[in-house]
């Protein structure tokens, strides 16, 4: 097994299947229809099982908070209001995000078949859990997906400035090999996303240097700290207008938040968060014989993987390839979850009056 579950959890890890049927009476008891609670659930877990512990089961309690409170809304009407052939815009009247990009990778993909690409966004959505997701509807596909979207919470200046205005705005792109594993990038526009600080301050670890820095430009470590500094773009200046183009793209071009009207939702779980996002599907077929191109990918990998390394390095790795081996290692062995977060879970179970994730 992973170092991941071995690190000396006090509880054994968690079948998928145990996982998904948790999240799914939990969105249930909070009037979430049940067969929209198991296509969310499945997607949650999923998120876990690739290794998104910071998307998956550890967001259930703020999405909880977010029913209760109307900010997402149990019984949406997802519908389209803008499209054309290639083209369409959702209204996800405030739905669960997955729902929304269920519904939005969907389409896009319809649309491709038709057409070779397939680009629809949304407005009017919630936090959807990791990009991949989505990227690789299309890809199962036989296409190439891509999706970014505006972060739900801004952590972010603009180069050189002070006031928070911007989010990790991820990219995915998923492309399909043949014989290997597929290539699959998903990425924050900083080096690390605001989830990944929330399970560092849940499990009372330091924030490595280089994700934060506060405002003298130091870095910053303690995760209790994080709404004192900033996160840190990619690239530097590079990441900043990353992340200011996939905010036009994916919020201003879809009329949802954007800068200054981003609604941080693990503070405000009242105020709907119009949340903007935009789903691609490239159909492959549009460009060449689909076997052609996965064989083609594959040559890539092989040429990727026979570079030799430097020293400290033990293999070349493409993305994807480590969340690909821990999901083959996840649906086997299931899903390890912190004692604080099995408490979280708890407590949250105990007050719906459901049965606790066992």
């Amino acid at each position: 097994m992973s170092e991941s579950i071995q690190a000396g959890l006090a509880q054994p890890p968690i079948e998928i299947a145990r996982l998904e049927a948790f999240i799914s009476r939990t969105l249930v008891s909070v009037g979430i229809p049940t067969d929209d609670a198991t296509q969310v659930a499945k997607l949650m877990a999923e998120s876990d099982a690739y290794g998104g512990d910071a998307h998956g089961i550890f967001r259930l309690q703020q999405y909880v908070s977010q029913i209760e409170n109307g900010a997402i809304n149990a019984r949406p009407k997802i519908r389209v209001i803008n499209e054309r052939a290639s083209t369409a815009l959702l209204d996800g009247d405030k739905a669960l995000g997955h729902l929304v990009m269920k519904h939005a990778a969907e389409l896009a993909i319809e649309k491709a078949r038709q057409t070779g690409v397939g680009w629809v966004g949304t407005q009017h959505s919630n936090h959807a859990g990791p990009a991949h997701l989505y990227a690789r509807m299309a890809m199962q596909q036989d296409m190439i997906g891509l999706y970014f979207c505006v972060g739900n919470a801004n952590l972010l200046p603009p180069w050189g400035g002070t006031e928070v205005l911007l989010s990790t705005n991820p990219i995915a792109i998923a492309v399909p090999g043949l014989r290997h594993p597929s290539i699959v990038l998903d990425m924050a526009t900083t080096n690390t996303a605001l989830g990944k600080i929330r399970l560092k301050a849940q499990r009372n670890e330091p924030i490595p240097e280089g994700w934060m820095i506060d405002r003298q430009g130091q870095p910053l470590t303690d995760p209790k700290r994080a709404s004192e500094g900033f996160l840190v773009p990619v690239g530097g200046p590079k990441g900043y207008g990353l992340a200011l183009m996939f905010g036009l793209l994916a919020g201003t071009l879809n009329g949802a938040a954007f800068g200054r009207d981003v609604v941080n939702y693990t503070k405000d779980a009242k105020t709907p968060s119009n949340t903007g996002q935009a789903i691609v599907a490239l159909d492959i077929r549009a460009f060449s014989d689909v076997q052609v191109f996965k064989q083609k990918v594959d040559d890539v990998w092989e040429m990727m993987k026979s570079s030799p390394t430097l020293p400290g390095f033990d293999e070349v790795r493409l993305p994807g390839e480590r969340s690909g081996k821990l999901y083959e290692e996840r649906i086997a062995h299931g899903v390890p979850l912190g004692a604080e977060l099995r408490k979280v879970l708890d407590e949250l179970a105990d007050r719906l009056k459901i049965q606790r994730l066992n």
